[in-house]
């Protein structure tokens, strides 16, 4: 481990020890500071330090797309916040690696000016997707409009926080760029007779204890799927634990009671 250590080279860190005054009163003061916060900054090995995470998944826009703009005022803080450097992330998501305490609340604001200050990383509207039938030639649907019909199922951010750690992640074909089968809910682009049609898979996880997501029943029609997400959300609400996981619920629950409240017919 130290001959791998030995490549790699620590920034130029400032001895800092306690997060200081003025975050704790932004905290406060700020409710959608305090989200962010809660949600897309994580704990860095160096006192004083944190990990950011800047959502690209703010609702309307297609996940993982930045303007030009966008990138270049990124740029300018990584330089100013984070040692020049930034961190694009299998989960469509930046990171900024190396962020004093001190200046989250700047940072926070500097991105809220560009739409780069989406407080949901990890949550259900943080979804992955590949490009789909919009721009890619072998896929069987488009992935795009899914994604974003989910977000606006939940526009509400209360809820999704209370909602919690949950991965939804879209492939347009079984080449499963958007990794699908490793999604607490996979939805899969298939081709039915020519029509475009959204298989669901369920309880997969590419973390420590990884599993692959087993498929629900019968695929569903493009507009059907916010309303499936909807109900699936429903069950895990009802059938959770005290601070269980929407995996964590499946796992314990299995299959069965998400499926039969898809699958059940109205009266």
């Amino acid at each position: 481990m130290s001959r791998c250590r030995s490549f790699f080279t620590d920034p130029d860190y400032e001895d800092l020890h306690e997060a200081p005054a003025e975050l704790g009163a932004a905290l406060q003061t700020n409710a959608l500071f305090a989200s962010w916060h809660s949600n897309n900054v994580h704990p860095h090995k160096k006192n004083g330090y944190a990990i950011v995470t800047v959502s690209m998944k703010e609702t309307g826009v297609a996940p993982g797309d930045i303007t030009d703009r966008q990138l270049e005022y990124l740029a300018d803080l990584a330089e100013q916040y984070s040692f020049g450097e930034v961190r694009v992330t299998h989960h469509q998501n930046v990171v900024l690696a190396d962020v004093t305490q001190k200046d989250l609340h700047a940072l926070w604001y500097q991105l809220k000016q560009q739409d780069l200050a989406a407080q949901n990383q990890g949550l259900l509207t943080d979804v992955i997707c590949c490009p789909g039938g919009d721009f890619c030639a072998l896929a069987n649907a488009k992935s795009i409009p899914i994604a974003e019909s989910i977000q606006r199922q939940f526009p509400d951010q209360q809820e999704l926080e209370d909602i919690g750690q949950m991965d939804v992640k879209i492939s347009g074909c079984m080449n499963a760029c958007g990794h699908h089968h490793v999604g607490n809910v996979g939805i899969l682009g298939v081709d039915k007779k020519g029509e475009e049609f959204y298989q669901v898979s369920l309880g997969g996880s590419s973390k420590h204890n990884a599993s692959l997501a087993k498929i629900m029943g019968p695929a569903f029609a493009q507009e059907e799927i916010p309303q499936v997400v909807a109900k699936l959300v429903s069950v895990y609400r009802d059938l959770r634990q005290e601070q269980e996981t929407f995996i964590e619920t499946y796992r314990r629950v299995g299959m069965e009671p998400f499926k039969e409240k898809v699958y059940a017919k109205a009266d």
